[in-house]
């Protein structure tokens, strides 16, 4: 599987190279040239969406005294730059947080269970909002036939989230438990411990319904902010568009970006959507081409120190077992 992702994502970059070599080095280099020191508040935006995702996260936690904001920060940082960055499908990160949890002193089952729910409430979120953008779009574009592709596109993804959703009121953990065990054998029960304890531990979670639309509404929020990084990066590059187009062009990227989840960062697939969806809503290719390796480049400046951090950290963890 993984040699099958790091094949996708050479395939992806490949593609990805020769879009924007279409659209014009010398034009693409000159707009992001224009762009210049915006590219890295840009960049340093993002860290406002965030922080709206870490609330939704940690308001799931049990009990009064909760993990802090910087450490919920951190334990995002770290899950985003693996999951954005390397070939593990998107849930790689997820675990990483989980072990990072654990090594802190929080309790397994709480631990996997927040993170379970929390990926299953952005995965709705992300959905809402990709539904309001898709419809934004229509109205804009004023095709009804390209309404009626993204509409069957996002209801294809409607299956997905109401299986998840049946599998967890199930028994996530029981159900899989078995796949589990023969993919990563004794490694998984090590991880894990229990199933049963483990959906117990989920269905717990579900029942502070409070505690779920709040993270189901940051998680929105979280989404809904991403748009400021497009309207930042456009008036930086002197092509504005309203905030209206500005979440009609997130909103799809992120739907496109998720159904190319098996390749690393969606390379290709999101540069593929920059540039169509530029074009549809007037942008020169150039600038929806600078666009797309904006976005590159603030995957580029916030997880490459994460994926260096954790290595350090695991770096420092294997020393001590070597040691004790």
């Amino acid at each position: 599987m993984i040699r099958i992702a790091i094949l996708l994502g050479l395939i992806g970059l490949a593609a990805a190279t020769t879009m924007i070599a279409a659209s014009g080095y010398d034009q693409v280099i000159a707009a992001l040239a224009q762009a210049g020191w915006g590219i890295i508040w840009t960049s340093l935006f993002h860290v406002i969406p965030m922080i709206c995702c870490i609330i939704g996260w940690r308001a799931l936690m049990p009990g009064r005294k909760r993990p802090s904001y910087p450490f919920f920060f951190y334990l995002l940082w770290l899950r985003a730059s693996v999951n954005n960055l390397l070939p593990v499908a998107r849930i790689g990160g997820e675990v990483l947080a989980v072990r990072l949890m654990t090594k802190h002193g929080i309790r397994k089952g709480p631990a996997i269970a927040a993170t379970v729910v929390e990926t299953t409430m952005s995965v709705v979120a992300v959905f809402l909002f990709n539904v309001i953008g898709a419809i934004l779009f229509t109205l804009r574009v004023g095709d009804r036939h390209i309404g009626w592709q993204l509409g069957i596109g996002l209801l294809f993804s409607m299956p997905v989230i109401l299986a998840l959703a049946a599998v967890q009121r199930i028994g996530f953990f029981g159900l899989l438990s078995k796949i589990f065990a023969l993919m990563f054998r004794e490694k998984w029960a090590q991880f894990a411990g229990g199933a049963a304890r483990l959906d117990r531990a989920v269905r717990t979670v579900y029942r502070r319904r409070l505690r779920v639309l709040v993270c189901g509404f940051w998680q929105f929020v979280s989404w809904v902010m991403g748009v400021g990084e497009i309207w930042l990066a456009l008036g930086f590059l002197g092509h504005p568009l309203p905030l209206t187009e500005c979440f009609m062009v997130e909103a799809l990227i992120q739907a496109a970006s998720s159904a190319a989840f098996v390749v690393p960062g969606a390379l290709g697939v999101q540069e593929a959507a920059f540039l169509v969806l530029g074009h549809a809503l007037g942008l020169p290719t150039d600038i929806a081409a600078a666009l797309a390796v904006i976005r590159r480049c603030r995957d580029l400046l916030l997880y490459i120190p994460g994926l260096i951090i954790w290595q350090v950290q695991e770096g420092r963890w294997l020393l001590g077992k070597k040691n004790s």
